[in-house]
């Protein structure tokens, strides 16, 4: 058991359901971004300094938008992870880290390994990659966990987006030549909790559900599920209607390929992960039963 746990985005998505998941593994410091910015170096350093774990779950998550912000998503996920490997290494601690699929082209027509070639195509990817090589540059204890398509009950994330959408609109077009495996907040949470108690060993490890699916799959599923549970809509999975990568242009590239192989992670903890369908159906009736006790409640 650890005798310090620092959890740093704790009110992300991956950060809440670790709250949860890290407490039996010892004491643990949850800090939002309004009490560790991973902007503020000076005092990322200070709150990091006597932790015997760190786990990094806060991120520059927008993806888009990190194209018009090279510096700030590079200081907080580069720089930030950097100061947090160093402390680590410093301490003699460990440090977890969640790093992405978008540090990949997506030109590998096959599931990506750990030990593939990198090449990333947006600032954002650029800027994660960075953070992992400062991590292993550090020479400090550590996981990093790449992920996938990450959602959640809580957050804005693909999920509920795609709810909102279908009750606001007749017919939504959705990319349907991007490949990868939606990846729960929960399920990653879970793994990191059994990674930390067996312990594995220090290194890279991709973490991701199993399956494969395209952003347009993902949604028909989170519609028909809904669909299912008598969530109205006004564009009904019937009225999903795929379209390619350049029919929706964004500022970032994405790659076509996103999807990561994990049978080193498999192995290190003896597991089989489960079907992305199942915890995406768990979060399609999460949502929806808090929209109806919120609604009940206003009533």
């Amino acid at each position: 058991m650890a005798k310090s746990i620092l959890l740093l985005g704790a009110d992300g998505q991956v950060g809440w359901e670790l709250r949860r998941t890290l407490a039996p593994l010892g004491p643990v410091t949850a800090c939002t971004r309004a009490e560790a910015d991973l902007a503020d170096l000076d005092r990322l350093r200070a709150v990091a300094a006597a932790a015997e774990l760190i786990v990094n779950a806060a991120a520059y998550t927008a993806v888009d938008k990190a194209e018009s912000e090279p510096e700030l998503a590079d200081l907080v996920n580069h720089r930030a992870v950097a100061v947090l490997a160093e402390t680590a290494r410093a301490r003699g601690a460990r440090l977890v880290h969640y790093s992405t699929d978008y540090v990949f082209d997506g030109a590998k027509p096959a599931p990506y390994i750990e030990t593939d070639a990198v090449n990333p195509l947006s600032v954002y990817g650029a800027t994660k990659l960075a953070g992992e090589r400062a991590i292993a540059a550090s020479g400090c204890r550590h996981l990093v966990f790449r992920t996938s398509w990450v959602y959640a009950a809580r957050g804005r994330n693909f999920v509920r987006t795609m709810l909102r959408l279908a009750q606001e609109r007749d017919e939504l077009a959705v990319v349907a030549d991007q490949l990868g495996a939606p990846t729960s907040a929960r399920l990653i949470a879970e793994l990191t909790a059994r990674a930390l108690a067996k312990p594995i060993p220090d290194g890279l490890y991709h973490l991701a559900a199993a399956g494969e699916t395209s952003w347009h799959g993902f949604a028909v599923f989170v519609l028909t599920e809904a669909r299912r549970l008598g969530w109205p809509m006004t564009a009904d999975p019937g009225r999903v209607r795929p379209i390619p990568t350049s029919g929706y242009p964004t500022p970032a590239r994405r790659p076509a390929n996103s999807r990561l192989a994990t049978d080193r992670l498999r192995t290190a903890l003896g597991v089989v992960l489960p079907p992305w369908q199942d915890d995406a159906r768990a979060v399609v009736a999460a949502l929806i039963n808090a929209d109806r006790s919120q609604a009940d409640r206003k009533a």
